[in-house]
């Protein structure tokens, strides 16, 4: 196993629940402040939104772990696969014509999270 692809991977996750988390977060609640949704709905988006955020983080967490203790490699599979259809998912809404998703930076971070768990799960 390849801790250092392991690490990067974990470390973009958790940079990117940051900047999602806090940055994106501001934004996004102005645009639905901002809107006409009711209430309740505006907090269901916000907690879909955090939801994002906290799959990152628990996608980082999880890969540092196994950097740092390569028998738990198996707990690292299923967020790779989590992280692979997020950005297969980002990837079908953009050319589906649901919005302009390939603008965002989601699909690279997850995309580039599994490129790098991947290749340092491979390494074994």
């Amino acid at each position: 196993m390849e801790a250092s692809f392991l690490t990067a991977a974990a470390l973009i996750a958790l940079a990117g629940a940051v900047f999602h988390g806090v940055v994106g977060g501001k934004i996004y609640m102005g645009h639905i402040k901002a809107s006409e949704l009711m209430p309740l709905t505006q907090s269901l988006s916000l907690v879909s939104w955090q939801m994002f955020t906290v799959f990152l983080v628990v996608s980082g967490a999880t890969l540092l772990c196994v950097a740092m203790k390569p028998d738990l490699a198996l707990l690292a599979y299923p967020l790779l696969v989590g992280n692979a259809l997020g950005a297969a998912l980002f990837l079908l809404l953009d050319v589906t014509g649901q919005a302009s998703l390939l603008k965002l930076p989601g699909m690279y971070l997850m995309g580039l999270t599994v490129l790098l768990g991947w290749l340092g799960i491979a390494r074994l």
